[in-house]
């Protein structure tokens, strides 16, 4: 904050002085971050619904809601000292059910993108404990009576009594690359997001768990360069498109018995997904989801935490794919519950008896459910986030639970969501638009506004002295009569006489959005840059992208890339038919499915893109993993045709522009395989590519000087190809 106020300061002094308006530079945006907002972050709110709880200055500090105001100090880890085996630096916290014990946890490290392992101590008011001395675990986490602690160490399951510190092994089968008892693997974590595999039953008594036997799939080896004699080689397991994935079961272990029960889980155990499990608020009832390997086959099954038997409670079949989401609530009247799904063509709300009959739908219509927040069940109302009004936009609305009486709660134009307190009577609520970043206010249950917490007005009075472009939507017509969303941001001293050569970006993968009216992040400021120094820059949601309903998310089923690839060939001549565009000057960059997708475009646009950047992207979609890449293309056997005519790697013979491949060799994801066969297409073919590698850094391409590095040789790549030899302000040439 500091920093940022010097900045502004000594920006003032010049434009008193008469001086020209400052540019933006990539040393800004990527080395003093001179432009990065003023974030909130998620807040821990207490069950009083009015206090809020938020680690700062090593301690776990309680704030009131209304006012902000600072009430008490809960924890402060650098009064407890070395107390038995911590380090004295807190990094997360976790409350338990009744808020009088508080798990610390502490010397975290990563062990993909999601999962961590780390060393717990347990705080209950007086004295810290350690959790498990013996080494750093995963996931502690409390039972609902804050009597047990249950962790995973080594592959394997366990809880500690906290009343007499006995730690009981719960299972012993774990073993690195082979079992995994109680956490997920690798495609589970990236795919379905979730890496802790295991569940407390609501009477503390129970343990529910995943098991993965991993010994079928094959690994996957990335090198590591650490300035040793030799290099580091870390060997996972990665289950390819086509290949076997692991087994997975569920089991459920009895803790006064000691006795684990096996869940039934059918006769196609191993071919399939139990993406979810969730306990019902009866303790011996099981909630699992299971699907079949192509994912449009979808059962939520109740388990008997006795007898391990499973009966149906509810089916959705879908033509293409569905996805999995957590928007699941079992209610308190043991009756009902509250589901979200696609099945009338957009994602709405739908309310439900314990027999699966369905009661009625609680939201319909041309529209998209974005985002479900919860059931306030004292007050019988739900609260959700929507694309009511535009795919572009969203608002946060309630409504009762009878499907009546919607009222919508954010009251600005622009994209909108929501954090709700526990008791649902206040929420934060986090709004910005494509031309002005977050500001953070807390409102009533009403939609009244109590207080602004953040109004990032630093960043608004930069936007101001570095005179930004606004970013402008539009939306054309394509030859096959499709309606695209688009936005583009223009040069500062815009003249529509001249011709400026475009530059795009874009992501374009299923269910995505990049043209919608949000603070954009800290590309926006790169955009700018670039539109200070001549160009256009536009993004363009192709086909396949979301807000607008199953039929245009899902029409690119099978084909991954083949839809997208004729809506951004088409959003290039669009822009370069304008009267102010250069169309022998147009490039376009993406990462991940962005990077796919400018490889595509690149290759198969031949004739109208002259620049393309990829960052770690897919090539061959057979070297992606099974769960993402066979929901949206089946298998390369199932769909040979699918694979061969939208993999870039089979048209590397089409070059005849200027790419850029660019990837991180430590890419646990899309592995660097990707672009060192995209590079052997290349040379095969006898094209002339440029290439930037980064040794041992991960998808994200990040950390220390990695990111300055990267836009750097971006910048120079864009302005040798599509502006001639010319060097940008403030990245000078290597």
């Amino acid at each position: 904050m500091l920093a940022r106020t010097i900045v502004t300061l000594l920006l003032a002094g010049l434009l008193t002085a008469g001086m020209a308006q400052p540019k933006i530079t990539l040393e800004n945006i990527w080395q003093d971050y001179t432009f990065a907002p003023n974030s909130v972050p998620g807040f821990n709110f207490q069950k009083d619904g009015k206090h809020y709880t938020r680690l700062e200055n090593n301690s776990v500090a309680q704030y009131d809601l209304t006012t902000g105001v600072l009430t008490q100090v809960l924890f402060d880890a650098s009064s407890v000292g070395q107390a038995d085996g911590f380090n004295g630096r807190m990094q997360g916290y976790a409350f338990s059910d009744d808020e009088h014990k508080l798990l610390i946890r502490s010397e975290t490290e990563y062990i993909y993108r999601h999962s961590t392992r780390a060393r717990y101590h347990v705080w209950d008011g007086a004295k810290l404990t350690a959790v498990f001395p013996e080494g750093k675990v995963r996931y502690a986490t409390f039972n609902p009576q804050a009597d047990k602690v249950a962790f995973v160490y080594e592959n394997d399951l366990y809880y500690k009594d906290l009343r007499s510190g006995k730690v009981v092994r719960v299972t012993s089968d774990g073993k690195q690359n082979h079992i995994i008892n109680g956490a997920t693997d690798w495609v589970y974590e990236e795919e379905f997001s979730f890496a802790s595999g295991f569940q407390w039953s609501p009477d503390g008594a129970k343990l529910a768990y995943y098991r993965f036997d991993e010994s079928r799939v094959k690994e996957f080896t990335m090198t590591n360069y650490r300035g040793e004699l030799y290099p580091e080689y870390e060997t996972f397991k990665y289950p390819k498109v086509g290949e076997d994935n692991a087994i997975v079961t569920i089991h459920i272990y009895h803790l006064t018995k000691g006795r684990t029960v096996n869940v039934d889980m059918g006769p196609m155990v191993n071919d399939q997904y139990i993406p979810r499990i969730k306990w019902t608020n009866e303790p011996g009832k099981l909630c699992l989801f299971r699907m079949n390997r192509h994912q449009n086959d979808l059962e939520l099954l109740l388990a008997d935490a006795v007898t391990g038997k499973t009966n149906l409670l509810l089916h959705e079949q879908n033509e293409y794919y569905i996805d999995i989401h957590d928007n699941l609530t079992f209610l308190a009247d043991g009756k009902h519950f509250v589901w979200t799904s696609e099945q009338s063509g957009w994602n709405h709300i739908y309310l439900y008896d314990m027999q699966g009959k369905l009661v009625k739908p609680l939201t319909s219509g041309e529209w998209e459910v974005t985002e479900f927040y919860g059931v306030d069940e004292a007050n019988g109302r739900i609260f959700f986030q929507a694309a009511k009004e535009s795919p572009l936009r969203r608002d946060v609305y309630a409504i009762d639970l009878d499907g009546t009486n919607e009222l919508v709660l954010s009251d600005h134009a622009g994209w909108n969501s929501a954090q709700f307190s526990s008791t649902f009577d206040y929420y934060v609520q986090t709004h910005s638009t494509i031309n002005s970043p977050a500001v953070y206010a807390v409102y009533d249950r009403n939609g009244g506004l109590v207080r602004t917490i953040e109004d990032n007005s630093m960043l608004v009075q930069l936007q101001s002295d570095f005179e930004v472009s606004p970013a402008e939507f539009f939306t054309f017509t394509t030859s096959e009569n499709v309606e695209l969303n688009g936005y583009t941001i223009k040069p500062p001293d815009f003249d529509s006489t001249r011709k400026y050569p475009v530059f795009m970006f874009l992501y374009g993968g299923p269910g995505s959005q990049q043209v919608v009216d949000q603070w954009r992040g800290q590309n926006y400021w790169w955009f700018q840059m670039l539109a200070q120094e001549g160009f256009i820059v536009a993004c363009v949601d192709n086909r396949g992208t979301g807000g607008r309903g199953e039929a245009f998310k899902k029409m690119t089923y099978l084909q991954l890339g083949h839809y997208e690839t004729i809506d951004q060939i088409e959003a290039a001549k669009y822009l370069g038919s304008l009267p102010y565009t250069d169309a022998d000057r147009i490039g376009i960059f993406g990462w991940s499915y962005g990077g796919y997708m400018s490889s595509l475009c690149l290759l198969k646009g031949n004739e109208v893109f002259k620049a393309a950047i990829a960052v770690a992207p897919v090539t061959n979609w057979k070297w992606y993993d099974t769960i993402y890449t066979e929901r949206f293309m089946r298998t390369d056997a199932e769909n040979p045709d699918g694979y061969r005519d939208n993999s870039p790697v089979n048209f590397a013979d089409r070059l005849r522009g200027n790419y850029l491949l660019v990837h991180g060799m430590g890419d646990d994801n899309v592995h660097f395989q990707h672009t060192a066969e995209m590079a052997n297409a290349l040379i095969a073919a006898g094209k002339q590519y440029d290439t930037y590698f980064y040794p041992n850094r991960n998808h994200g391409i990040g950390g220390g000087n990695t990111r300055l590095h990267l836009y750097t040789k971006m910048t120079n790549f864009l302005y040798d190809k599509l502006m001639g030899d010319r060097s940008p302000v403030g990245a000078p040439r290597p």
